[in-house]
């Protein structure tokens, strides 16, 4: 895709690229796969990275062949996350996100906020570190019907925004997302967080180490 003369609207995903929130999904997830005495290697934890709970729950039963109802295994694995996000001070903003939000505001930019987390953690983030205000729209791919890397997420974030998809950009941190943008037809920055260094992010239209690199464009 081609870089937006204008950008009109900035489409952000929200773990790995608003908060620093990977390793607390990963240690909640493997300890619902010791739950229910799964061996889950590297490797198929990557091919998670980006779908909706859900999403990631139903390819677990599937490549499985367990006789649980995945909707139960979000519930357990939604518990742990909280209890993390509760009780972990440490817990923060990817560094320089704060700044590129509020330039882009300030700028008169559209924010977006497209990720694969329920709503209720949505909110929980941004409650916590006041983001609200910024923000035009909130979108939760677990209400929608399918999960990153299907497209959906991202075409309904350019309509809420009001603009052509030539005039959004997203940012993502995972391939499932990067996949998502590009086959919704919306350019995309693959954010290289070192917290999830097991993505490529080769089908990005511009890789960033900084949020930095993006005000140029702005």
């Amino acid at each position: 895709m081609t870089l937006p003369t204008s950008i009109k609207c900035i489409i952000f995903d929200m773990d790995g690229v608003v908060i620093d929130s990977e390793e607390i999904h990963k240690k909640a997830y493997f300890e619902t796969f010791n739950f229910i005495n799964v061996d889950v290697t590297e490797e198929l934890y990557k091919t998670f990275t980006g779908s909706s709970t859900l999403n990631a729950f139903q390819k677990l039963v599937a490549h499985f062949q367990l006789d649980i109802d995945p909707e139960e295994l979000v519930l357990e694995k939604r518990q742990r996350y909280v209890n993390y996000f509760e009780n972990d001070p440490a817990l923060h903003l990817v560094h320089g996100v704060k700044e590129l939000i509020e330039k882009a505001y300030q700028q008169g930019i559209t924010l977006i906020l497209a990720s694969s987390s329920a709503m209720e953690n949505i909110n929980r983030v941004f409650n916590r570190f006041q983001l609200n205000d910024f923000f035009k729209a909130k979108i939760s791919g677990a209400d929608l019907k399918a999960s990153k890397p299907h497209p959906e997420i991202f075409e309904k974030a350019a309509s809420l925004s009001g603009f052509s998809k030539e005039n959004c950009v997203v940012i993502e941190d995972s391939d499932n997302g990067i996949q998502a943008a590009n086959d919704a037809g919306i350019f995309v920055f693959g954010f290289r967080n070192p917290l999830a260094a097991d993505q490529t992010l080769e089908k990005a239209d511009l890789i960033i180490d900084d949020f930095s690199q993006i005000y140029t464009y702005l």
